[in-house]
């Protein structure tokens, strides 16, 4: 199975992403995203990026049909538009407006492990800063590179 190293090696040596998503690199992913779908969850992914994007955001941008394709809701927030939104400190997942799936990222880009909380505030202060993401964000289909 592709990594995502090797992925995004491919897509800088020939500028084709894999946004297909059956396959075996998006599988895994794609099967828990449309298997939520199905049993009604909503499932919203926003990115907040600088711009200039830079190649890995392109990447991202490339491969994110497969998202859209298992029933993701993408939208993209250039960051100069975030400003004056308070958001966490850490990229995160919200669960049911309960849980934080915190992500952890090493100072060169890599993950490192995460966390989960179930700290109240913490589920109080992702839910208000993504609904604010959310409603500035452009929906994957009009975003445009920068």
């Amino acid at each position: 199975m592709a990594t995502e190293v090797d992925a995004f090696a491919h897509w800088k040596a020939t500028g084709q992403a894999d946004a297909d998503p059956d396959s075996e690199y998006w599988r895994p992913w794609t099967d828990l995203i449309r298997g939520l779908v199905t049993r009604g969850v909503v499932v919203r992914r926003a990115r907040i990026v600088s711009e200039p994007v830079s190649d890995y955001i392109r990447y991202e941008h490339a491969g994110t049909a497969a998202n859209v394709a298992a029933g993701e809701q993408v939208r993209w927030l250039p960051r100069r538009r975030a400003s004056d939104i308070a958001l966490p400190g850490n990229d995160f997942w919200l669960i049911d407006n309960r849980l934080v799936r915190w992500n952890h990222f090493t100072g060169d880009g890599a993950s490192a492990p995460g966390e989960i909380s179930d700290d109240p505030a913490a589920a109080r202060l992702c839910a208000t800063a993504f609904e604010a993401v959310w409603k500035r964000a452009v929906p994957h289909d009009e975003y445009e590179i920068r």
